[in-house]
C-alpha cells in the first residue's frame, strides 16, 4: 500500500518517536476493511516502537474501518475512523509521531494553556479525504487530545460513514461536534478551538496585544499580498507585524496551483505553509486569530495610524498595508443563507465527496465554475451548470472538457432566483430563462456557488476612498487615499486577481511604505510615544 520511498521517508521521520505507541486497528474482510489493515501493519514495521493491535478482536463497538493512535498504556484518544489518506495521511503520521512523545511545533504557553484545560471534551469531526481545509482542523484536535487526557477527537470520513452523516445533517466539511453537539463547521485554527473552549483566552490575548509598542509596518491580512509586504518589510530591518484572521487567506481554499512562475505544480496550503515559514524567518510579529474593525487614519504625516480589532485590542502603527484579499460572492438569493452548509456550498474539493451519486448545481460559467463542475461529474450523479451570460467565459480547454462528460447539462442565459429547501437541507432551485422571462425549477441536493470574488474591506467603508464594488482605490505605489495607509492584492483595484499578482502588489505597497517611511519626519508626540 505504502511504496518502498514513502516507506523509506516514514522511517527516517520516526525516529523522532521517543516512546512505545500502539496503533488500535477495528477491520474486516471488505475491501476497505483490508486496506485499513495493511495500511496498520505497514507502519508497524516501520519502527520497533510501534505496536499493531487487532482490535477487531476485542471489541465490536468501535466503528469499522477505523484506527486508535495511542501512547502504550493509555486511554484511546485519537482516533480515524476511515482510512486516513489522501490530505489526512499527514494527519495520521503527525498523531502518530505525537502520541510517541514528539514535541508539537506551537509555543510553550499554548502547550500549557492545553494542559490546563480543566473538562471533558469528546470532539468528532467530519471530513472528506479530498478536503484541504480538513487536516488543520483535525491535526489541531488530534494534538489537544495528545496533551490532555480529558479531550478525545475521532477523524470521520463521510464518504465512509454515510448513514452518520445522514444522521447528523452533515452537508459540508469539516464539520466539527463536541460532546454531541454541533461545535464548529468549515476551517478553524488551534487558537481558535482554544478560544472557543477557554472563554477566558481571548480576554488574555487580546490584553497582550494591546500592550505591544507601534510598529513602523502594519500589515492587515496573511494571504499572497501580506506575506510579501511582511517579508519586503522586514528585509528593510523596521519593526514588522502582520494581524490576520487566518494565514493563508483565500489560497488555502485552492486545490491546484499550476501558473505559480517556477514552481510547475502545487497546492493552496502547500504554498501557505512555505509562505508562513519564510515569513516567520524575519523578525515579523504573527498575529492570528485577530480581524481589524476599524482604521483611525494619523492626523498629520509621520503620525501614527491606528487599527481596532473585533477582540477589543488597538495596535498603532507608523505605515499600515491593507491586504485582507477576498471571499466568494454570494448569489444573495433568498434561501441562500437558510441552506448555507446544507446544501449550499463555495467549496467543491471540500464538500464535494458529500453528494456522492447525488445532484447538484454549479453556479457560474467562468474558469472557476467550469473546474467545479468537471471535478464534481466524476463524483456526483449529475451536474447542472448555469450561467448568467449567454456563453460560457471558461477557457476553451476547459469547455471542451466539461462538453465531453456524460453527466453535465449546461444551461446559458440563466439567473438563480430562489434556493429551495424542505426546512432541513436543500432540495432545488429556481431560475429565470433571461430571454422568455420563464421560471424554471431544478430538484437536487446541492448547490455550489463560483461566481468571482467581492473584497474584504466593509470595514474601511467612509475611511479610505473606493471603487463602486468596494475594491481599494491605489496609486501605483499602492498608496490609498489616507496619509501612511498602503493596500495591496485582491482588496485594491488590482485587475486581476492572481497569487503571483497579489505577491507583487504586496512587494510594491511595502517598498512605498518604506519610502514614505524615510521621506516623512515623526512628529514630536510620536516621537515620544
Amino acid at each position: 500500500m505504502l511504496d518502498a520511498n514513502l516507506k523509506q521517508q516514514l522511517s527516517a521521520h520516526f525516529q523522532n518517536i521517543k516512546n512505545a505507541v500502539e496503533i488500535v486497528a477495528f477491520f474486516d474482510g471488505s475491501a476497505k476493511g483490508k486496506e485499513l489493515g495493511t495500511l496498520a501493519s505497514e507502519l508497524g514495521e516501520l519502527n520497533d516502537k510501534i505496536t499493531v493491535i487487532n482490535g477487531s478482536e476485542e471489541s465490536t463497538s468501535e466503528r469499522v474501518p477505523s484506527m486508535v493512535i495511542r501512547a502504550m498504556g493509555t486511554e484511546s484518544r485519537v482516533r480515524f475512523a476511515g482510512i486516513p489518506m489522501g490530505h489526512e495521511f499527514t494527519s495520521l503520521i503527525l498523531a502518530v509521531l505525537q502520541a510517541g512523545g514528539h514535541d508539537p511545533k506551537i509555543e510553550q504557553e499554548l502547550i500549557e494553556q492545553i494542559k490546563g484545560l480543566d473538562a471533558d471534551l469528546n470532539f468528532e469531526t467530519f471530513i472528506s479525504l479530498s478536503c484541504q481545509n480538513c487536516p488543520e482542523v483535525v491535526q489541531a484536535l488530534n494534538l489537544l487530545s495528545v496533551l490532555n487526557p480529558r479531550i478525545s477527537h475521532t477523524m470521520i470520513d463521510g464518504a465512509l460513514f454515510q448513514n452518520e452523516v445522514d444522521e447528523r445533517k452533515v452537508m459540508a466539511v469539516p464539520s466539527v461536534f463536541l460532546n454531541g453537539a454541533s461545535f464548529a463547521q468549515g476551517r478553524i485554527s488551534l487558537k481558535e478551538i482554544i478560544k472557543k473552549i477557554d472563554t477566558s483566552a481571548a480576554k488574555r490575548e487580546a490584553e497582550a496585544i494591546a500592550r505591544k509598542e507601534p510598529f513602523d509596518t502594519l500589515v492587515i491580512g496573511g494571504g499572497p499580498s501580506g506575506a510579501a509586504a511582511a517579508i519586503y518589510a522586514a528585509r528593510k530591518g523596521i519593526r514588522t507585524g502582520i494581524v490576520t484572521e487566518r494565514f493563508g487567506g483565500q489560497i488555502m481554499d485552492t486545490m491546484a496551483i499550476e501558473n505559480f512562475i517556477s514552481v510547475k505544480a502545487t497546492e493552496g496550503p502547500q504554498l501557505v505553509a512555505n509562505l508562513e515559514q519564510h515569513v516567520l524567518e524575519y523578525d515579523v510579529d504573527l498575529m492570528t486569530g485577530q480581524r481589524a474593525k476599524a482604521l483611525i487614519p494619523a492626523t498629520q504625516p509621520g503620525g501614527l495610524v491606528e487599527v481596532e480589532l473585533e477582540s477589543g485590542a488597538k495596535l498603532t502603527s507608523r505605515t499600515v498595508i491593507i491586504s485582507t484579499g477576498a471571499r466568494w460572492r454570494e448569489m444573495n438569493v433568498p434561501g441562500e443563507q437558510t441552506y448555507r452548509g446544507r446544501g449550499v456550498a463555495y467549496c467543491p474539493h471540500c464538500d464535494g465527496p458529500l453528494f456522492k451519486g447525488k445532484r447538484v448545481a454549479v453556479i457560474g460559467g467562468g474558469n472557476s465554475g467550469v473546474e467545479a463542475a468537471i471535478d464534481l461529474a466524476g463524483i456526483v450523479g449529475k451536474v447542472t451548470l448555469i450561467e448568467f451570460d449567454t456563453k460560457l467565459r471558461a477557457d476553451a480547454v476547459l469547455q471542451r472538457k466539461l462538453g465531453s462528460m456524460p453527466n453535465v447539462e449546461i444551461i446559458t442565459n440563466a439567473m438563480t432566483t430562489e434556493v429551495t429547501g424542505n426546512g432541513e437541507k436543500v432540495n432545488g432551485l429556481i431560475y429565470k430563462d433571461r430571454a422568455t422571462e420563464e421560471l424554471h425549477t431544478i430538484e437536487l441536493e446541492g448547490i455550489f456557488v463560483q461566481i468571482g470574488l467581492v473584497p474584504n474591506t466593509e470595514w474601511l467603508k467612509g475611511t479610505l476612498d473606493m471603487a463602486p464594488r468596494g475594491e481599494i482605490l491605489v496609486d501605483e505605489q499602492g498608496q490609498t487615499s489616507q496619509i501612511g495607509v498602503f493596500a495591496a492584492g485582491d482588496a485594491t483595484t488590482a485587475p486581476y486577481k492572481q497569487i503571483i499578482i497579489a505577491m507583487g502588489s504586496g512587494a510594491n505597497a511595502s517598498l512605498g511604505a518604506f519610502d514614505y517611511l524615510i521621506r516623512t519626519d515623526v512628529p514630536v508626540e510620536t516621537q515620544a510615544a
